[in-house]
């Protein structure tokens, strides 16, 4: 899975925000955290969910079980806004 070519993201203080520059199905503008927006940077490139959980846990000291649930809720956002494909 990858984010979407036409999801863009511009980081400011320590806030990202990811903006659709050619998406129709949403025209709204998503704020992450310092982690979504971890994520969201593993997104740029084609990866796996059990990768980007691979990352977080050598980034962030937390149980592998909380950061496999935040992992799944991130992606689960950015399916609901169309912000992904899948190969």
């Amino acid at each position: 899975m990858k984010l979407r070519s036409d999801f863009i993201t511009q980081d400011i203080d320590d806030t990202q925000f990811l903006v659709p520059v050619g998406a129709e199905a949403f025209s709204g503008i998503v704020r992450s955290n310092k982690t979504a927006a971890f994520i969201v940077d593993c997104l740029k490139e084609e990866t796996t969910e059990e990768a980007i959980v691979d990352k977080m846990c050598a980034k962030y000291d937390a149980d592998r079980n909380t950061i496999t649930a935040d992992v799944a809720e991130v992606i689960k956002t950015l399916r609901g806004i169309n912000a992904l494909e899948d190969k």
